[in-house]
């Protein structure tokens, strides 16, 4: 059996599960920032959460020569995180879509969902509203 060491950058796998874990690791051991790989996808994620009001920002950065996303992590003035949940909907091994009609609430729309739609990534208020269909990728509240 090979063995894949992962450098510090690095991701094996699935991406938006490493965006998804980086995230939620940040936030449990309270860091103002994360840093993740860059990529369009990444990005398109970080859009919607920032415009959710999830986070409190991100930036394009590029350290030693490799971009980075840089994200500010959002917390309460209790100081617990904005995030209470995450989870991956869609897996590459487990391909998740909806119609327009199918997507769900998340919690009552406490939360969002994150969906793939054809016109970009969007969240799933804005899919049905907009009659779009597409692969659900993750959840958050």
């Amino acid at each position: 059996m090979v063995k894949r060491k992962a450098s510090a950058g690095a991701t094996i796998g699935d991406p938006i599960s490493d965006l998804l874990n980086r995230l939620r690791n940040g936030m449990r051991a309270g860091h103002d920032r994360v840093d993740l790989p860059s990529s369009r996808l990444k990005e398109a994620l970080l859009v919607v959460l920032a415009d959710e009001g999830y986070i409190a920002s991100y930036r394009r950065v590029e350290e030693k020569g490799r971009p980075l996303l840089r994200v500010g992590l959002k917390y309460d003035p209790e100081g617990e995180p904005i995030v209470t949940g995450l989870e991956r909907v869609s897996k590459p091994g487990r391909r998740v879509y909806a119609t327009a009609k199918e997507i769900p609430e998340v919690l009552g729309g406490l939360g969002i969902s994150i969906v793939s739609t054809s016109k970009g990534i969007v969240t799933g208020k804005t899919a049905r509203e907009s009659k779009l269909g597409g692969e659900i990728l993750c959840n958050i509240w």
